[in-house]
């Protein structure tokens, strides 16, 4: 599914939006223009400039001057009602990492359901732009607190020196990715939060600083 101007042409990769004139933005189009993105794609239709205008009410210029191009306007729209979670952390890390992803889970906001999960995994596998703009515009962002989490680890002398941050956070998203896509369990699933929470468990086993060995 791409979404396309109404002549029927879809953006080139990369390339922006042209802007026009206009007026200045009114923030109450943000939320209308991607309720009408995400109503579409749920709905299985093709998301053109057209229709989003149609069932938005509002113009094709303001879409113009919101996003840089399309599929960034997707992402976006993809991402409504998605938080991070938070990471309030302090002697104890591994509990405060524990936390913040199985407590609850998801830890996604209020407005964030399972389907538009699997909406997004699904688009996102067909189509390599889509799931780039979401990763450079949101994913990437809410890594933040688990990033500074992992920073106390190791200025702390808990976490191994030589840590790849990003490495080990991909490590851990996909152990919760495994279980959407490829065992394909629900949220509520009893068995979903034990196995993830031990994988976690032995990931964080393997970040541990050893101890100093110590000769003799």
């Amino acid at each position: 599914m791409t979404l396309v101007d109404a002549a029927g042409a879809a953006p080139a990769p990369g390339s922006p939006v042209r802007r026009g004139p206009g007026r200045p933005r009114d923030a109450g189009h943000d939320a209308r223009i991607l309720s009408a993105a995400i109503a579409l794609m749920e709905r299985g239709e093709e998301v053109t400039v057209g229709r989003v205008v149609e069932l938005s009410g509002v113009s094709r210029a303001a879409i113009y001057r919101r996003w840089p191009s399309m599929t960034d306007l997707l992402a976006a729209a993809l991402d409504q009602g998605r938080e991070a979670p938070p990471l309030p952390y302090g002697d104890d890390l591994l509990g405060a990492l524990l936390e913040g992803y199985t407590s609850p889970l998801p830890a996604m906001g209020a407005g964030y359901s399972e389907e538009r999960l699997r909406l997004r995994l699904r688009l996102a596998l067909s189509d390599r732009r889509l799931a780039q703009a979401y990763w450079r515009s949101h994913v990437s962002r809410r890594r933040s607190g688990i990033t500074a989490l992992l920073q106390a680890g190791v200025a702390r002398g808990e976490l191994r020196e030589d840590l790849d941050l990003e490495a080990t956070i991909d490590l851990m998203n996909g152990v919760f990715y495994y279980q959407y896509v490829v065992r394909g369990v629900s949220f509520d699933d009893p068995s979903m939060l034990p196995r993830c929470r031990e994988a976690l468990r032995i990931v964080w086993r393997g970040i541990v600083r050893e101890p100093d060995a110590h000769p003799g």
